[in-house]
């Protein structure tokens, strides 16, 4: 049996394994996490206003690498503002120290750009979406992050790309890069905020909580993430029955990256959560390793689970059957796979809930079906033996 879920909703690539191919993933949309009714508004400054105009010249859906590249204008030029979100917004400037250490300033939130999928979502989910002027590859949910300017992939950016746009301030992860790109952008003078990537249960909340920070919106920030905390929480609640399925989770693009994911992946927490065992984890992988035949067949995993994008790459279950070692295992003989949207298994946003609760429901579905199919090659062993 092959248990291929869509996912939970349309979205992008976020935490993904290093050379990975961005593209878009496929799956029905679902409503985000409701948020709490603040009214979000655009922040005007003279600064801003300078560096749109500078930037009409080059805003192409695709992104192409401008020539020249123009400074933002000091904070003196900035007028003071004020995001009006009954009660919970701060004046710009404001200095917020980032997940780095450091000290930045941020001068107006008017011309947004998210370095990364999953920070687009939240900033879509807090009501900031129309300060947004152009996201990254990985950036597909919601489809107003999806139909925006795209600057490039989060793990290849240039600086040029992303200045063309005239952003007042940027967001990312710890995947932004290369390093040379973002030292650029903050010689420039571009307010640069690194916002928390964890993979645990709380990641969520956390992330949440400092792009809002970010964007002068604390206490709306706040009230999401405690959404998306009680979601998770609530979720994490495995459906009792059958001994815990395991779980081999696996990174593939095609033929360029076939990885096995680990204990420091996304993927390790939600699997156990939902009630399952990271095989990956008992191997030692920590982040991801190859694909090991003899390794993969020693961990005797139930179910192998992938994304969506990374099972297409590899032409379905069938082609992904064909990775070393997979086919003699118990999952690959009974066809047993789970497929999620990317940047909902991988990410950790405000939707993380949705997916752990799909993950808990299909695992509680595996662990019937891995405890009749023991049952049943127990059989067959017996009467091969009995025949002999």
């Amino acid at each position: 049996m092959t248990l291929a879920v869509a996912g939970c909703g349309g979205s992008g690539i976020a935490d993904d394994a290093p050379n990975a191919s961005p593209a878009a993933a496929t799956g029905a949309d679902a409503a985000p996490v409701a948020v709490a009714d603040d009214t979000s508004s655009s922040v005007t400054s003279s600064s801003a206003t300078a560096q749109s105009a500078a930037a009409e010249g080059d805003t192409a859906s695709t992104g192409a690498t401008s020539t020249t590249v123009a400074s933002p204008a000091t904070s003196g030029d900035l007028a003071t503002t004020t995001v009006p979100s009954a009660g919970s917004g701060n004046t710009f400037p404001l200095t917020i120290v980032d997940e780095t250490g450091a000290e930045i300033v941020v001068t107006s939130i008017e011309r947004i750009i998210p370095l990364d999928g999953d920070v687009a979502e939240v900033v879509f989910a807090l009501g900031l979406g129309d300060n947004v002027v152009a996201t990254d590859l990985s950036a597909t949910y919601p489809p107003e992050a999806d139909a925006l300017p795209e600057i490039g992939y989060q793990r290849a950016l240039a600086a040029e790309t992303i200045a063309a746009y005239g952003p007042t301030l940027l967001v990312a992860t710890d995947i932004a890069g290369p390093p040379e790109a973002l030292d650029d952008l903050r010689r420039l003078g571009y307010a640069l905020v690194v916002v928390p990537n964890e993979s645990t249960p709380t990641g969520a909340g956390r992330k949440i909580r400092a792009v809002a920070a970010a964007l002068g919106i604390p206490e709306r920030g706040a009230s999401l993430a405690a959404e998306v905390d009680a979601a998770i929480a609530a979720a994490s609640v495995p459906v009792p029955g059958a001994d815990p399925p395991r779980v081999l989770a696996l990174y593939v693009r095609g033929t360029v990256a076939q990885l096995v994911l680990g204990s420091a992946s996304n993927t390790h927490w939600l699997i156990e959560a939902a009630g399952g065992v990271n095989v990956g984890a008992e191997m030692g992988v920590q982040d991801n390793a190859p694909i090991s035949a003899e390794g993969i067949l020693a961990a005797a995993p139930d179910v192998l689970l992938v994304t969506t994008l990374g099972l297409d790459s590899v032409g379905g279950v069938d082609g992904l059957l064909e990775i070393g070692g997979l086919s003699q295992t118990a999952a690959g003989q009974h066809r047993q796979v789970l497929a999620y949207d990317a940047q909902l298994l991988l990410g950790n946003g405000p939707r993380t809930a949705q997916v752990l609760a799909q993950l808990r429901d299909d695992l509680s579905t595996v662990a019937v079906a891995a405890a009749g199919n023991r049952t049943n090659d127990t059989t067959d062993e017996t009467n091969k033996e009995d025949n002999s």
